[in-house]
């Protein structure tokens, strides 16, 4: 199967490295804006690929909105398959990649877009297919996980351990995506979507990041048994989700709280065969690029147009369900309170306009 390569930065350069042990497998093209040297034919237009009759699968790793949205969208209408890594554009566009991949009779794979080296979407479309899957969440941001591994582990504070972390390339220059949560929600999205069959819009997930974390937040965790992690998470309604990403404290002999560094644990749950969780590397080149080459591998095997062919349906969030216990903290005070996660969201953003330090946090195992 010959492959256009769209990309050639960290990720792109290990998966054009896995591909050449790979007899099945060969980059014919590599769109780039500079020179690279390698052992393909290398462009700067991507007419060179979308028309070239000889490929037969187009790998999106350049990241971002635009270009990629019209590249995949090109390459779909032309019949060639899509593997994406870009969790932005897919999430985005969804219904509509989906559709053209369905109509052309072509393969859409994005598995490295969520967990990174773990097979979770993938994964999760099987589960799909046999169960009714009611329920997914979990750690799907390396960043943020880092760093409250690390704030946990050396009583660290936020501010120099986000510079850590873009020193060992876990944060982008910019990091509000990753520290406010908004990475976590585009992958909570896709993993609702695919496991519910739905189409749910990122802006109506409610969201609280990292970036208000404290020593003091550490240490009144610590002192209670508790470690901090960030967790995004998806539940089936009627007619609708309750869905929202935040803090979230768990107790610390949970595999949660055992999760360190820039690892990912995410879990599923289904009406037959319960919970199912899945751990790994949730960024790096290597284990992004293994999972962009597996898909690659499932097409050339034959796999079917995208994880699941069940039709979707668009589904509103409502957070108004049973009441769950959330931590208030505000000009230094914790407050313990049970009430909806749409009640908790609405009294946190009245509560930032006092204190913009103050910080909400989930408590799944109850009151304290």
């Amino acid at each position: 199967m010959q492959i256009g390569l769209l990309g050639y930065g960290t990720v792109g350069k290990a998966f054009y490295a896995l591909v050449e042990e790979q007899p099945a497998l060969t980059v014919k093209t590599l769109l780039t804006r500079r020179p690279r040297g390698v052992g393909c034919r290398e462009t700067a237009d991507y007419n060179h690929i979308v028309n070239d009759p000889e490929i037969d699968l187009v790998v999106e790793l350049i990241g971002g909105i635009h270009p990629a949205y019209e590249y995949i969208c090109a390459a779909l209408k032309a019949k060639k398959h899509v593997v994406t890594a870009n969790k932005a554009v897919v999430c985005a566009y969804y219904e509509e990649f989906v559709r053209l991949a369905q109509e052309n009779g072509v393969c859409l794979r994005c598995t490295a877009a969520a967990g990174g080296g773990i097979p979770w979407l993938s994964s999760l479309g099987r589960v799909a297919q046999m169960d009714k899957v009611t329920a997914v969440e979990g750690i799907l941001n390396g960043t943020t996980n880092y760093i409250l591994s690390e704030m946990t582990a050396r009583n660290a504070a936020y501010d120099g351990l986000l510079k850590e972390a873009q020193q060992l390339g876990y944060a982008e220059a910019d990091p509000t995506d990753d520290v406010e949560g908004y990475d976590a929600r585009r992958k909570l999205v896709l993993s609702a979507d695919l496991a519910f069959s739905a189409l749910v819009q990122e802006q109506d997930i409610p969201c609280v990041g990292i970036s208000r974390m404290t020593v003091g937040d550490i240490a009144w965790a610590r002192e209670r048994g508790l470690v901090w992690k960030l967790i995004a998470r998806a539940e089936r309604k009627e007619g609708a989700i309750s869905a929202f990403v935040c803090p979230t404290l768990f107790p610390a002999s949970t595999p949660e709280s055992q999760t360190n560094g820039s690892a990912n644990l995410v879990s599923l749950y289904a009406e037959r065969i319960g919970k199912q969780s899945f751990s790994g590397a949730g960024a790096g080149g290597w284990p992004t690029a293994s999972n962009v080459l597996g898909d690659c591998l499932q097409i050339a095997g034959g796999a079917s147009a995208f994880y699941s062919d069940k039709p979707v349906t668009p589904l509103p969030v409502n957070n108004q369900d049973a009441p769950k216990s959330w931590l208030f903290r505000s000009f230094g005070r914790y407050t313990v309170r049970q009430e909806t996660a749409a009640d908790a969201f609405e009294a946190y953003a009245a509560v930032l306009e006092a204190d913009p330090g103050a910080l909400l946090a989930y408590l799944p195992y109850g009151m304290l």
